[in-house]
């Protein structure tokens, strides 16, 4: 989801390939959470929880748990993109981080029956900070540790974009992290260069 309905008005991005940078981006073109209400829309908007899952048991100390993983996966996934190598000394305390938070168990999911008879998912409890978090770190694990996922790992090429996604387009040409955000912007740019240079 690119823009989701129920976030729409914390402009919350769900375009990025996995769920783990999906949460990079979330500092994007601001911080986005930097209270419960954005936190709790990006939990649900991610899909890491099914949509209605109460959250009222949520406390503030949820957006410094998310905010504290964003940057130890941000670490991680940046120095992916650099070709670095990955240094015990730069990056051992955020790979122990991340490992340390995907050990706890995922939210526990199950099969209800709806209004309608069809099968939905819900969660057989209130989801706890530590599973959700370990949701998001065992995603950043297995994008990390997986060659052909971080293989597709770019960063947009929009100006001053510091989002990154996953490119699985054919030929792996994709270049921004929304044709319609950023891409959008560079096709009015290249118009109006375009435009400037006949009227020169």
């Amino acid at each position: 989801m690119a823009l989701g309905t129920a976030t729409a008005s914390y402009e919350l991005r769900f375009d990025a390939g996995r769920i783990c940078l999906d949460l990079l981006a979330t500092t994007h073109p601001f911080e986005h959470l930097d209270s419960l209400p954005p936190l709790c829309a990006w939990i649900t908007g991610s899909g890491l929880v099914p949509a209605g899952t109460p959250l009222a048991h949520a406390d503030p100390s949820w957006v410094v748990g998310f905010r504290e993983l964003r940057r130890a996966v941000g670490l991680l996934v940046h120095g992916r993109l650099a070709a670095s190598e990955m240094r015990a000394a730069a990056y051992g305390p955020a790979l122990a981080r991340v490992n340390d938070l995907a050990r706890a168990a995922p939210p526990a999911p199950l099969a209800v029956p709806g209004e309608d008879g069809a099968l939905v998912r819900k969660l057989a409890g209130p989801p706890a900070c530590a599973a959700l978090l370990a949701a998001v770190a065992r995603d950043a694990v297995e994008l990390l540790t997986d060659p052909a996922a971080h293989a597709g790992l770019r960063q947009c090429e929009g100006d001053n974009c510091p989002i990154v996604y996953v490119d699985t387009s054919r030929g792996r040409r994709r270049r921004w992290c929304s044709s319609e955000v950023c891409g959008n912007r560079e096709r009015v740019a290249r118009h109006r260069r375009r435009v400037a240079l006949t009227r020169a």
